[in-house]
């Protein structure tokens, strides 16, 4: 497949002697691994689920013609993707990870903090891991009183400068971030 693809689960072992296989999923998908859907693994195989069990991140699927513990055994360890065209639209202000890999993070200053590397979940808000060129690491909160904008098609985004964040500490900013 030539197309960009996004990983949205992986199996960790053979559950049970009917075919289940324990995935932990990345997806916020609902429907990613409802009975009927089609991922794909990571060598390009194409697989449909058959049934599901379990909620949030670790599920026990079934696969069509993944019948027995032997052959469920067979996907320990695979990834398993879909291509990006799969993906639902977001809301506005909402970004697939994939789409902001790569992008360069500029203050509206002007300080560069470098590009991202990777997209954190957390409970509250992701965090943008940036990598600088001088090899230090930024994490980037993704809130809107800290992201100014997002351009996708240019691969930048504009942050504020937030004192011990993603600007240096300033000597004349007390603790609360208020000039001193």
């Amino acid at each position: 497949m030539d197309e960009p693809t996004v990983v949205v689960g992986t199996a960790t072992k053979a559950h049970g002697v009917r075919g289940e296989v324990a995935i932990v999923s990345r997806s916020d998908n609902p429907d990613r691994w409802a009975p009927g859907a089609i991922v794909l693994g990571d060598d390009g195989t194409t697989y449909t689920i058959a049934s599901v069990r379990g909620r949030g991140a670790r599920l026990f699927v079934r696969f069509e013609g993944i019948e027995d513990r032997t052959s469920a055994d067979t996907l320990r360890g695979r990834g398993f993707v879909v291509p990006v065209s799969w993906l639902p639209e977001l809301p506005p202000g909402e970004y697939w990870p994939h789409q902001l890999d790569g992008s360069r993070v500029v203050t509206e200053s002007g300080r560069d903090l470098g590009t991202v590397i990777d997209v954190v979940a957390n409970p509250a808000n992701d965090l943008w891991v940036t990598a600088g060129d001088d090899g230090t690491d930024v994490l980037v909160p993704a809130i809107r009183e800290v992201v100014v904008d997002v351009d996708v098609a240019s691969r930048r985004i504009l942050v504020r400068d937030v004192p011990g964040l993603t600007a240096p500490d300033d000597d004349h900013v007390d603790g609360a971030g208020r000039p001193g």
